[in-house]
C-alpha cells in the first residue's frame, strides 16, 4: 500500500496505462499493511457549535492544525491556507465542514494501529482542549443544521458544494455532516482483488448495521441507525452504491476502469489551483477534449485524482477500501480495520467468507443496501437477521485474526480490537439503538449529553 504524495505525473498515452496503474498495487502477502482512516466532529465545549476555520478569538480548525505541527507534523497549504499535516506516511485533513481525518500510515499490524489513533486523538486533546474545544465520533452530526456548518477554503470542495444539488439531495448532508472509519486493504494479485472485492462489497452493509451511528437529525431521532449510509443513496447516482458488475464473469482492473471513465470528473489540479471540470468526461480529457482544459491530456497523478471521486460501498485504487461504517469512539476505530484484516488477510477466512456470500443473489444485496440504515442489525435476511450474518461474519474474522498471530507485548493477539463488535451482537443491538435508549432514558430527550458522554477522552 502507497503512502500519500507517491503519485506520478506520467502523462497517459493509452488506456492500458490506467488499468497498470491500479494493478500495480499488487504486493506479496508478506507487506500487506493496513491504512485506517477516520473522521470526526469538532465542537466547542461551551456552546456544542461546530469551529469554523479561523475563529475570531484564534482558535478554529486551522489552529488546532497549526498546534498540531509541534508533534513534528508537516503543514500543507493551498491558497495560503493550511489545510493538511503530513508525518511518517500519515496525514490529517479536513473534511469540508472542517471534519478532521486522520489517514494513516500503512502499518503491519492492528497494535500499530491501536496505537497510531491513541497517539493521534492524544495530540488533538493536547492542542484542541485549551482552545474549548472537543472531537465527538459519529456517523452523523446529532444536532446542528446544515447551514450551521462552516466551510473549509479547500478548492475541490467549493467545486463539489456547487455540483451536488444538481445531482441529487443530500449530498451537501454528506460533505458536511457525515463522518465515517474506513480502512484501505492489499491485494496479492488480480484474483486476489476479485475475490476480496466481492466478499467486502456482499458484506459491507452487515459491516454498516454493526457500526451503525447515526440516529439523530437536528436533536431529534431520524428514524435510521445508520443515517449517514442512508444520505448515500441520494447523493450522485453516477458515483455511488454497490457495483453489481463486480460480481460479474470477467470481472477485473479492466472493467473498474470502464467503470471510473464513465464517473462524471469534478476537477483538473493544475499549478495549485482546481480547474472546475464538473459533469466532464475523463474519456473526453484522455482525448485532449475537455472543455474545462482544451487541448490538454491527463497525467497518471489526474487518474489517480479522479479514482477518489468515485463514492461507492467499496473503492479500489491501488488497493481495497471499505466504505461502509459510520465513525464512533475511539475503540471502534480499531474494530473496522480488525473485521475486514480478519474476514481478507487470512485465507481460510476469506474463503470461508466467501462460502457464506457466493449464493447470495444481486436483488439480496440491494435489499441489504437499502434496508440496513434503517433497520440495522433487525433487517430480516433469508430465515433469520442481519444479526444473525453478522455474528458468522464476527466468528469468521475472529478466527482469521487468531491465525495471523500477531500478539503484542502482553501476548494478546489482535483478535481483542472485535470486542467492541462482539459486544453489541451479544446484546442484538447496534451502537445507534443504545444511544436511543439513552436519549429516551436517561437523557431525557436531551441530544446535548451525546456530545458530553461520548467525546474523545
Amino acid at each position: 500500500m502507497s503512502g500519500p504524495n507517491s503519485e506520478s505525473a506520467q502523462p497517459i498515452e493509452t488506456r492500458q496505462q490506467l488499468i497498470d496503474y491500479l494493478a500495480s498495487g499488487v504486493r506479496e502477502p508478506a507487506q500487506w499493511a493496513i491504512g485506517t482512516e477516520h473522521e470526526k466532529f469538532g465542537f466547542h465545549l461551551d456552546t456544542l457549535r461546530p469551529p469554523a476555520y479561523r475563529e475570531a478569538d484564534g482558535t478554529g480548525i486551522e489552529a488546532i492544525l497549526q498546534g498540531l505541527t509541534q508533534f513534528g507534523w508537516e503543514p500543507v497549504t493551498e491558497n495560503g491556507h493550511l489545510i493538511a499535516l503530513n508525518r511518517d506516511g500519515a496525514s490529517v485533513s479536513l473534511e469540508p465542514a472542517g471534519q478532521l481525518e486522520l489517514s494513516g500510515a500503512p502499518l503491519k499490524d492492528l497494535h500499530d494501529t491501536h496505537c497510531e489513533v491513541a497517539q493521534h486523538l492524544q495530540e488533538v486533546r493536547t492542542v484542541a482542549e485549551p482552545m474549548g474545544i472537543g472531537f465527538l465520533g459519529m456517523g452523523f452530526q446529532p444536532k446542528w443544521k446544515r447551514e450551521d456548518m462552516p466551510w473549509m477554503p479547500k478548492g475541490r470542495y467549493k467545486i463539489m458544494r456547487e455540483y451536488m444539488p444538481k445531482v441529487g439531495s443530500l449530498g451537501l448532508d454528506m460533505m458536511t455532516r457525515t463522518c465515517t472509519v474506513q480502512v484501505n486493504l492489499d491485494v496479492g494479485s488480480e484474483a486476489d482483488m476479485i475475490r476480496k472485492f466481492r466478499v467486502s462489497l456482499a458484506l459491507q452493509s452487515v459491516a454498516t448495521a454493526m457500526f451503525a451511528d447515526s440516529p439523530f437529525t437536528e436533536g431529534q431521532p431520524n428514524g435510521f441507525r445508520s443515517y449517514r449510509s442512508h444520505i448515500w443513496t441520494d447523493t450522485d447516482p453516477d458515483r455511488t452504491g454497490l457495483l453489481d458488475f463486480v460480481f460479474d464473469e470477467g470481472f477485473g482492473y479492466e472493467r473498474y476502469v470502464d467503470y471510473l471513465l464513465d464517473v462524471p470528473m469534478y476537477f483538473v489540479y493544475r499549478d495549485g489551483r482546481y480547474i472546475d471540470a464538473s459533469g466532464q468526461s475523463f474519456r473526453d480529457f484522455l482525448d485532449g477534449r475537455l472543455p474545462a482544459y482544451m487541448g490538454q491530456r491527463p497525467s497518471i497523478k489526474d487518474w489517480a485524482d479522479h479514482s477518489t471521486t468515485a463514492f461507492p460501498e467499496v473503492r479500489l485504487k491501488k488497493y481495497l477500501e471499505m466504505r461502509g461504517a459510520d465513525s464512533g469512539p475511539w475503540n471502534r476505530i480499531t474494530a473496522l480495520p480488525a473485521l475486514f484484516v480478519g474476514l481478507l488477510y487470512d485465507t481460510t477466512a476469506l474463503d470461508a467468507a466467501w462460502d457464506l456470500v457466493k449464493d447470495w443473489s444481486i436483488e439480496e444485496l440491494h435489499a441489504l443496501r437499502d434496508g440496513v440504515p434503517k433497520h440495522g442489525l433487525s433487517l430480516p435476511f433469508r430465515n433469520g437477521t442481519v444479526l444473525d450474518i453478522a455474528r458468522q461474519v464476527l466468528a469468521i474474522a475472529n478466527n482469521g485474526l487468531r491465525a495471523r498471530a500477531r500478539t503484542d507485548a502482553n501476548g494478546l493477539d489482535e483478535s481483542i480490537y472485535l470486542e467492541p463488535l462482539i459486544e453489541f451482537a451479544e446484546a442484538g443491538i447496534t451502537p445507534a439503538d443504545r444511544k436511543l435508549q439513552r436519549f429516551h432514558g436517561e437523557w431525557g430527550g436531551n441530544i446535548d449529553r451525546v456530545f458530553e458522554e461520548y467525546r474523545y477522552r
